[in-house]
């Protein structure tokens, strides 16, 4: 049965809201919701000019219907959520560096998400977020959207078993990716603990703590002052692996 056209541009638009409710820049609560929801009407009227007429054969009642918005939710949601995961594993890299160099009692709140985030987080965060800007990766995410059209029309969303290991996949290269950034720093800190141990051994009367946790943090600032430039390009890669996993979630569910 062929849906009308409303029926249509309700759809795209329910993709395009699950999308921004959770995505990069878009989905951050100092945007206003009255934004968010017109962005998302303007994109919805582009697209449903261009897409071909839908025609779903098992479109015949509104419970039929409500499973069509729910799974047009479901897969814009999952695809934000995967935008997200690149500024996840920020989090994590700036956690594991606060927990080394000793910031790990230190937290700030961001007002924007509305939780508590380590300084370090915080501090490489906003880089990531003007790195994400001009790259452009605003444009990227979008352009995805556009895409996931043609691999993915609407309503013929299926949640096949590759979609969990991807899933599964995704959120073990959050720790892998968290890992990777803080390397250096978790090195150096390494480093530094087995040389204070080797002198607290030699030289008892040092006091150890007075002594050892000033150094660290100085020497872990040094060495993130001095990756910052590595910084830039890690996030580079990143943005482009987030382009590339959103296409392989788009055809995880893409019927076989």
């Amino acid at each position: 049965m062929m849906i009308n056209g409303l029926d249509t541009f309700i759809l795209v638009f329910i993709r395009m809201t699950g999308l921004f409710v959770i995505a990069p820049i878009f989905g951050r609560r100092n945007i206003p919701n009255y934004f968010k929801i017109g962005f998302s009407l303007m994109l919805a009227l582009i697209i449903i000019n261009t897409l071909p007429p839908v025609q779903l054969s098992y479109y015949d009642n509104i419970y039929a219907y409500t499973l069509l918005v729910f799974k047009e939710f479901i897969v814009g949601i999952t695809l934000g959520y995967v935008s997200y995961l690149v500024f996840t594993a920020i989090y994590m890299a700036g956690q594991i560096i606060d927990m080394q160099i000793g910031f790990g009692m230190v937290s700030v709140l961001d007002p924007v998400s509305n939780i508590q985030v380590p300084v370090t987080s915080n501090f490489y965060f906003i880089i990531c977020m003007m790195i994400f800007l001009d790259f452009n990766g605003h444009h990227a995410l979008i352009r995805s959207l556009f895409e996931s059209y043609n691999i993915l029309p609407i309503g013929t969303a299926a949640f096949n078993p590759e979609l969990m290991n991807d899933i599964i996949r995704a959120f073990g290269n959050i720790f892998i990716i968290g890992f990777k950034i803080s390397a250096p720093i978790v090195a150096t800190i390494l480093i530094t603990d087995v040389a204070l141990g080797v002198i607290s051994k030699s030289v008892p009367q040092l006091n150890f703590f007075v002594v050892g946790i000033p150094i660290k943090i100085v020497l872990g600032l040094a060495v993130l002052i001095l990756t910052l430039k590595m910084f830039g390009s890690v996030v580079d890669v990143l943005i482009n692996g987030m382009n590339s996993e959103m296409l392989n979630f788009i055809k995880d569910m893409a019927p076989k």
